[in-house]
């Protein structure tokens, strides 16, 4: 696989995903959500970090322990914008809430973390 390929193919990955999401809405409102909720980012984001680490196991295994944790500050944001929709909140005010709640509380993670000496400095 040349170099090129392996950089662009998480983009081109993406960008199907997106267009099977379309296609499937017009079918299933909940086909299209649980592909909307796929773990799709999640392994891009490992094929970018293994492939740019050469597979090191050291570099895979923390990546993983990483995403394990943002998922409980990624579970934040459908549950704050399930919350703001059923009170009638438009798209624009659910959007800006649901990403402060995950900022929240991807920023509450960290500092834990730091603050447990779980993280090194920098």
């Amino acid at each position: 696989m040349n170099e090129t390929f392996r950089r662009i193919a998480p983009v081109l990955a993406s960008i199907v995903v997106i267009i099977v999401m379309a296609v499937l809405r017009a079918r299933s409102r909940v086909l299209a959500a649980v592909t909307a909720t796929m773990p799709v980012t999640i392994a891009l984001g490992l094929w970018i970090v293994y492939v740019a680490e050469d597979g090191d196991r050291t570099a895979v295994v923390t990546f993983a322990r990483s995403m394990l944790l943002g998922l409980v500050a990624t579970a934040t944001w459908p549950l704050t914008v399930w919350l703001g929709a059923r009170a009638g909140w438009g798209l624009p005010r659910l959007l800006l809430v649901g990403y402060l709640a995950w900022g929240t509380t991807a920023g509450i993670i960290f500092l834990l973390q730091r603050a447990l000496g779980a993280l090194p400095p920098g």
